[in-house]
């Protein structure tokens, strides 16, 4: 499956924007979805995941301030990130792994958090 993340852009801290993931094929089947990001000068970490079934996990510095979600009748998943901060800079990513092991990565989206 391919994957094609957009909607990132520059924003005020404190302000939101909603990150979309858009898959060549239905998602529906996909075990776990997901968002990551690398920041500049550090390692990729994961932002948020969310299976199948509709569980979702993320990460403490994002907690409270973000929802993931999945919209399998439009094969898209989306991360809404409310009052952002300038150490939410980062290229996001989103992901995809079946249940047969196979994983996929979409191209990334620049978010800067910028005043």
């Amino acid at each position: 499956v391919q994957l094609q993340a957009s909607g990132g852009g520059t924003v005020q801290p404190g302000g939101s924007l909603r990150l979309s993931c858009a898959a060549s094929r239905s998602i529906s089947s996909i075990a776990v979805m997901a968002w990551y990001r690398r920041a500049p000068g550090k390692q990729r970490e994961l932002v948020a995941s969310i299976t199948r079934g509709g569980i979702t996990n993320y990460a403490d510095s994002v907690k409270g301030r973000s929802t993931i979600s999945r919209d399998n009748s439009k094969n898209t998943m989306y991360l809404e990130m409310n009052n952002l901060k300038p150490e939410d800079t980062a290229v996001y990513y989103c992901y995809a792994m079946e249940y047969d092991g196979g994983n996929y990565w979409g191209q990334g989206t620049l978010v800067t958090v910028s005043s």
